[in-house]
């Protein structure tokens, strides 16, 4: 294949919005063995090892650990990748590190499959994290000898466990750094420095994303904040693609908004929500889906659990199991996400299901 086609440069922003990003035409295993290298290289003598998600909250985390710790070699990882950081962590890093786990939440057993072997490789595990936990997975984590810390996901992000669970005085800039994250990662956009947070750690590698926050907590520089303001003229593009395709469906109780593109979905759903839906569905080009809700809704990790997916009551992210083969994918872009969105929808029309079988239910026990 020309490297041309694929070439995120000479694409219109109409095109761009409907075809995942350069990165996903290239084959996991090439991803892999060159992320594997990566990291045994990241691991081999490091003291303090965080795996971590490598968004706003993941990568405050990494700021505070290493300022409390002087130390901490990071892998960033998200959901999906859990599993094959801890089985890199048992594989390559030595066997007196400290391990910190932070904002991320196993969906299935198998995601932490390799717990026991990092355990008996190296000196403590710890795990910070905010979301919404099965509780057997939590106990079989727990019994493992992992230090366990999951907050309430309705009131706190990670960075704000980190804060209060590491031994150490932090300056008041990363108290600040952990609320303005907190206000982007629960969604509640009352401080605005919040969104800059979101933007720059999705378009700057991670260790220059802790570098910055490290030194200037979450007030960002002048040089970043120019680096934003040309970088979201595409991104409102973008936003404005994926609003301009939306629908809004009615699903029992609930309006549904759903959309198809490459954008930023917290500004699609927030648009979405001024539209009247009570939850947003943003399925993106390379399969997964993006979850938000409302005061209305507050029940996306149950839609999102439905669909090999999970996160919090009003943010949420799936990949639905319906990729068998690149032709799947064609029809993805070709049809702008349609089995997808349908099988999202369909797990709203479960949540509908369920509660009318409860209320019937508890009907009959007040009759008997």
């Amino acid at each position: 294949m020309e490297d041309w086609l694929i070439d995120d440069e000479r694409l219109s922003i109409g095109r761009k919005s409907v075809l995942p990003g350069e990165g996903f035409f290239r084959p996991d295993s090439v991803e892999e063995e060159q992320a594997e290298r990566e990291a045994a290289e990241t691991l081999s003598d490091a003291e303090v090892v965080v795996v971590a998600d490598g968004d706003a909250d993941g990568l405050a985390c990494t700021a505070l650990i290493r300022t409390a710790r002087g130390a901490g070699a990071l892998l960033p990882a998200g959901p999906h990748e859990i599993r094959e950081a801890l089985a890199w962590v048992a594989e390559y890093a030595p066997r007196d590190a400290d391990l910190y786990v932070c904002d991320l939440c196993p969906d299935h057993g198998s995601d932490v499959e390799h717990l026991d072997a990092v355990i008996d490789r190296v000196a403590d595990v710890r795990w910070f994290d905010h979301h919404q936990w099965d509780d057997d997975l939590a106990a079989a984590v727990e019994d493992a000898g992992v230090d366990l810390v999951v907050g309430d996901s309705e009131e706190v992000c990670t960075a704000d466990v980190a804060v209060a669970e590491l031994d150490h005085e932090f300056p008041e800039r990363f108290v600040d750094l952990a609320a303005a994250t907190r206000d982007h990662d629960l969604w509640i956009r009352e401080d605005e420095r919040s969104d800059d947070l979101a933007d720059f750690s999705h378009w700057a590698e991670p260790e220059e994303y802790v570098a910055t926050v490290t030194e200037h907590g979450a007030d960002l520089p002048p040089e970043v904040e120019d680096m934003l303001a040309e970088r979201r003229v595409e991104k409102e593009a973008l936003i404005e693609k994926a609003i301009e395709r939306a629908e809004l469906r009615e699903v029992g109780p609930w309006t549904v908004g759903v959309t198809y593109g490459r954008c930023s979905q917290n500004e699609v759903a927030e648009a979405l929500r001024e539209q009247g839906a009570d939850a947003a569905v943003i399925v993106k080009p390379s399969g997964p889906a993006s979850l938000r809700g409302t005061d209305s809704f507050e029940r996306c990790h149950e839609v999102a659990a439905q669909v090999n997916g999970g996160g919090h009551p009003k943010a949420a992210g799936c990949k639905p199991d319906i990729y068998d083969d690149m032709l799947d994918y064609a029809h993805h872009w070709s049809t702008r996400g349609a089995v997808a969105k349908q099988a999202i929808i369909d797990a709203f029309r479960r949540l509908e299901v369920e509660d009318d079988v409860e209320a019937a239910d508890d009907a009959a026990e007040a009759e008997d």
